[in-house]
């Protein structure tokens, strides 16, 4: 099991994935908006989503996880 966690604080502007998908390397799942930019989120591993932890409009800190994978 891994999470895909916030590279910064922001807000999530965008969740890309749900429960059930599945994800490659470097996919975008969530994207944050900082300072007015959007910032893509990327798995950094393949696997399947178990848990979206946020929601769109949730404020993050940096390294706050974001969506849980496990393996596929």
């Amino acid at each position: 099991m891994t999470s895909v966690v916030a590279s910064l604080a922001g807000v999530v502007f965008k969740v890309l994935v749900k429960p059930g998908d599945t994800v490659e390397i470097g996919q975008e799942v969530v994207r944050l908006e900082s300072m007015k930019m959007e910032i893509p989120m990327e798995a950094e591993v393949q696997g399947i989503v178990q848990e979206v932890i946020v929601k769109e409009g949730d404020f993050v800190n940096d390294g706050d996880p974001l969506v849980i994978l496990v393996d596929a």
